[in-house]
């Protein structure tokens, strides 16, 4: 969470692993797109665009 508080812009699911220092692998992508998709449909993360992703604003 701390990745899209600090960001300003929507992000792709690459670009959360590379702000987590994840390696760039599609394993690593695809797990980070899904817990992205999965926070999203909680309403903890609004999905602005397909892949991308951002903290809804009040």
């Amino acid at each position: 969470m701390a990745v899209f508080t600090a960001a300003d812009h929507p992000l792709r699911a690459r670009q959360v692993c590379e702000a987590m220092d994840l390696a760039v692998a599609p394993n690593n992508i695809n797990n980070v797109r899904l817990k992205l998709k999965r926070l999203a449909g909680r309403g903890i993360l609004t999905e602005t665009e397909p892949g991308l992703f951002t903290q809804p604003r009040p």
